[in-house]
């Protein structure tokens, strides 16, 4: 059974006269070649003396116009009419035991249903819709050309492979289409590529459904488009396309017309250049071109299709009154046949023998059937003539006995390929990918093998391209690009647009932090804690240790005043140790002095502790040498302080206080107050010292080395106990600054506490305030500034006199009263 003729003439049913016979039109004379091939093979096989000896295999053959109605009436036709009779004249009924048929899926669909009823094989070499893989349904159908379920991962891992990533489908109306854009949608949507548009050309389309179909290709942004269909079904959309000179598309075709040469002309090429698909294996056929040219319109037996073949061709009548076929009105040329015309002279389609395919496709069909035959009588002949349940009856076969044999079959044949059927009667899926290509601007289109997918191999060797030979539409040697998004580079990820498929996205800067080191990320990856982002967000980079050191401006501006605070100190402790003679120097406790100043240059020196990298052993020093070297400092000063109060007491009649402020008291005091402190800091350092952390929460971009306090309460009652000294110092001060004694400190002292307890008041809030390792900065100010302020306070006004004022340090200057 073939559509020799494409296309059916309508025809009106008025329902009040009986219908004429269905007619057909459109000669194909590829679709001749077949049904002329299968004339061949079987021929062939009739004069193999081992594949079939002593029997000889005829045929009947039908032009189903590639209708449904008449396939079922040619099918109808077959089994209902006997063609041998018994001795007694008793009818076989069905008497074919097979058909082979038909080309399309959707009437291979019909007629399988029908043949159902019989249990008649139906062998199939062009139905590739993964419909009839269904056993359940179609249980007696076989066919030898690949499965679309192949076909359609096939393409979408050849779209996937292209980075195609934004396609569009076409497919025609039929079981063929619908069911071979569906399975390819599926495929290809699980490859992560989406679907633009999906459009269905009508079997008999109008003018404005074939604009519509057309105005869809040309405005999608969609390059790339995907088409299962057959060439009588894509032609009217191609005509189109060429019309509307619609370029730039890149297709992607089927079997059923990668190879057609109705749609590969020369008027559609550059329309459709570049065009790449997937087509069946092809075979390079001994004899078989000297068969087709060797044609006769009125050959025995006779052919009424090679009949119609040479009026067609040249264009003329044969004269002659054997009938046409039945399916066509007869057509009358101007000139008659003179028999002189030779087929060898003629270039066309049907002589063209470059792209045997859908006719290797025959010779597997044809050959496989002349295979489940010989094995039948292989069968008969090792269990001698007797008939058995195993063995068959090869002169009197039941159709169903064709089945069971045809699903053994199992071959090599002449070609090098495997022939054999799996359990849904679908063979190995292999094809050849090929590419439209011309080698000059006027030049026939070519078919070129670029690649080829073997389904039966492993899933990473399945598809094998030669992408140097590829040549895309245009011209082009790059692959076009189909994307509804461009790709997102590294640092970015895809955020799906609202309403649209997941390939329409936009690209987003990852945040910061986090990185995308691969293209068409979906999610940002989270950086580690001690790494950050680069600049681009396409890796990650430890982040920037930041801490107070002493090679930074700020740093060395700091330890630069620390110094020159300390350097200070110790110059007034020079002056002071080469005046100590003089009245001004031993009127103001000349020892405790240069206690105080040892402490003052010790509380500059601790400032430079907070300094550099904190580490195991910085961070406890710095804080107990903070408290330690302040508690003595202000030890120094309550002493002084007391001793300036208790003086002049002791000036009052029957007051001996004095003696408990003697030199030995004072060093106890000071010593306690400092030992006190020490009690509170070695307890700190043995349960809870201070040690160096990351603190990776206050920045993100950059960890801050800082020191964490270990024990706060430890710390707070450090600063408590310096507190507390720097109040009750203030108080004493504050009472005795009005004291008539030239050489009273008990006001330089107010002032000085003053400016101690401001500075560390404003501290706290600032400390608090202040990020990273500014807070480090505020508390080194806070030191400075405070040591500053007791240096300057009590030492300045002493060394201006002994140095500027020297008839002022002197004991009549000192007893004088103001």
């Amino acid at each position: 059974m073939f559509p020799i003729h494409s296309k059916g003439i309508d025809q009106e049913i008025n329902y009040r006269s009986q219908p004429d016979q269905r007619k057909c039109r459109g000669f194909n004379m590829r679709v001749f070649r077949w049904s002329q091939a299968m004339i061949f093979f079987i021929e062939e096989i009739n004069r193999n003396p081992t594949l079939l000896p002593n029997i000889t295999l005829g045929y009947q053959l039908y032009d189903t116009c590639g209708l449904t109605a008449l396939s079922l009436r040619t099918a109808l036709s077959v089994v209902s009419q006997p063609m041998k009779r018994s001795d007694s004249g008793q009818c076989f009924s069905p008497s074919i035991p097979i058909i082979i048929g038909d080309s399309g899926s959707t009437l291979s669909m019909a007629i399988s249903r029908l043949l159902n009823l019989f249990r008649i094989p139906l062998v199939s070499y062009f139905a590739s819709c993964a419909c009839l893989s269904d056993k359940h349904q179609f249980p007696y159908f076989f066919r030898t050309i690949p499965s679309d379920v192949n076909q359609a991962s096939a393409l979408a891992r050849l779209v996937k492979h292209f980075g195609w990533t934004w396609v569009g489908t076409v497919g025609a109306d039929d079981a063929y289409g619908r069911t071979g854009i569906d399975l390819f949608t599926t495929a290809v949507t699980r490859l992560g590529v989406c679907v633009a548009y999906r459009v269905i050309i009508p079997k008999l389309p109008t003018h404005q459904q074939l604009q519509d179909i057309v105005r869809t290709i040309r405005e999608s942004t969609a390059r790339v488009l995907v088409v299962f269909a057959i060439e009588e079904d894509i032609k009217p959309v191609v005509d189109e396309i060429v019309r509307q000179n619609v370029t730039g598309k890149q297709w992607v075709a089927s079997e059923a017309w990668v190879t057609s040469t109705l749609i590969s002309t020369r008027e559609n090429y550059p329309s459709l250049s570049g065009t790449i698909g997937f087509a069946i294996r092809r075979a390079e056929i001994p004899g078989f071109k000297h068969f087709l040219e060797s044609i006769q319109p009125l050959a025995e037996p006779y052919n009424a299709f090679a009949r119609e073949f040479w009026e067609t061709q040249f264009q003329c009548s044969v004269n002659t009154s054997l009938p046409t076929p039945s399916t066509t009105d007869p057509v009358h040329y101007s000139h008659s046949c003179t028999g002189m015309e030779r087929v060898q002279d003629t270039h066309s389609i049907y002589n063209d023998v470059s792209e045997l395919r859908v006719t290797y496709n025959m010779h597997k069909a044809i050959y496989t059937v002349a295979h489940a035959l010989h094995n039948m009588l292989q069968c008969q002949r090792e269990n001698g003539s007797a008939l058995t349940q195993q063995c068959s009856d090869i002169h009197n076969l039941q159709p169903w006995q064709v089945v069971e044999v045809l699903k053994k079959v199992n071959y090599t044949n002449k070609f090098g390929d495997v022939i054999h059927f799996d359990k849904n009667g679908d063979p190995v899926g292999s094809y050849d990918i090929v590419n439209w290509q011309r080698e000059a601007d006027e030049g026939p289109v070519q078919y070129v093998t670029v690649g080829r997918f073997d389904s039966s191999l492993l899933t990473a060797q399945q598809l094998m391209l030669n992408q140097d030979k590829i040549i895309w539409h245009g011209g082009a040697y790059k692959v076009p690009v189909s994307v509804c998004s461009d790709s997102c580079p590294q640092g970015y990820r895809k955020v799906t647009r609202e309403g649209q498929p997941v390939c329409c996205y936009d690209c987003v800067l990852c945040a910061e932090g986090s990185i995308s080191n691969t293209t068409d990320q979906v999610e940002c990856i989270l950086c580690p804690e001690d790494f950050w982002s680069s600049q681009h967000r396409n890796h990650c980079v430890p982040k920037q240790i930041e801490f107070l050191s002493y090679s930074e401006p700020f740093g060395m501006a700091l330890a630069a005043i620390a110094i020159l605070g300390a350097i200070a100190a110790m110059t007034v402790a020079a002056i002071f140790f080469r005046h100590h003679d003089t009245p001004l120097v031993r009127a103001n406790n000349s020892e405790l002095s240069f206690l105080l100043l040892m402490s003052l240059t010790l509380c500059f020196i601790c400032a430079l502790t907070f300094l550099g990298q904190p580490s195991r052993w910085a961070c406890p020093l710095r804080r107990t040498a903070f408290g330690l070297t302040f508690a003595l400092c202000l030890s120094c000063l309550l002493s002084k302080t007391l001793v300036v109060l208790m003086a002049f007491k002791a000036t009052l009649p029957g007051n001996n206080t004095a003696r408990w402020f003697r030199p030995p008291q004072q060093r106890l005091g000071v010593f306690l107050c400092s030992v006190l402190q020490g009690g509170v800091c070695v307890a700190w350092l043995t349960t809870a010292p201070p040690y160096p952390v990351k603190n990776t929460w206050l920045y993100r971009d950059r960890i801050i080395l800082e020191c964490h306090l270990g024990s706060v309460a430890l710390f707070c009652c450090v600063l408590g106990y310096i507190g507390c000294l720097a109040v009750f110092c203030f108080i004493l001060a504050f009472l005795a600054r009005k004291l008539p004694d030239n050489f009273n400190e008990a006001k330089f002292i107010t002032f000085s506490m003053l400016i101690f307890c401001a500075v560390w008041i404003t501290f706290i809030p600032a400390y608090v305030s202040s990020p990273g390792k500014f807070t480090v900065a505020v508390e080194i100010f806070a030191i400075l500034a405070s040591s500053y302020g007791v240096l300057l306070c009590i030492f300045a006004p002493k060394c201006y006199i002994i140095i500027f004022l020297p008839e002022r340090n002197s004991k009549k200057y000192l007893m004088s009263q103001k």
